[in-house]
């Protein structure tokens, strides 16, 4: 069967050939989004600027404006690279704002729609150092 991209992380598939492949675009856009969240930015050759960078949020001090800034560098890095969703929510969880979090752990979560293809999704990402 063919498919749109290769699923991350690679592993081998005796049915879609060497790699596990997505065969859907919502789980493509998925994957191009947590991507675009775990990438750093300077990471991606030949194009500096793309990636959020979201494991720098825990080497910060903890405090709202480093929520805050994670929360605007995401909105900022899809309306530049994956402007084809809408962002309907972005919740941010630190020590900071949730003291049952552990200090080197940050949770990410977002609730967006994909107009073109008429579906909504979510993704959540836990970060940590360990």
């Amino acid at each position: 069967m063919t498919g749109y991209s290769a699923r991350l992380p690679l592993q081998y598939s005796e049915s879609d050939g060497p790699y596990t492949l997505n065969k859907d675009l919502k789980d493509v856009i998925r994957q191009n989004l947590k991507m675009l969240i775990l990438t750093n930015p300077g990471e991606r050759v030949m194009n500096v600027d793309y990636g959020v960078g979201a494991k720098r949020l825990l080497f910060e001090n903890r405090s709202s404006s480093a929520v805050s800034y994670i929360q605007s560098a995401i909105l900022s890095q899809i309306s530049k690279y994956m402007a084809f969703i809408i962002i309907n929510s972005i919740n941010v969880q630190t020590t900071d704002t949730n003291m049952e979090i552990d200090e080197n752990t940050a949770y990410i979560s977002l609730d967006y729609s994909i107009p073109s293809l008429k579906t909504e999704d979510s993704i959540s990402l836990i970060l940590s150092s360990n």
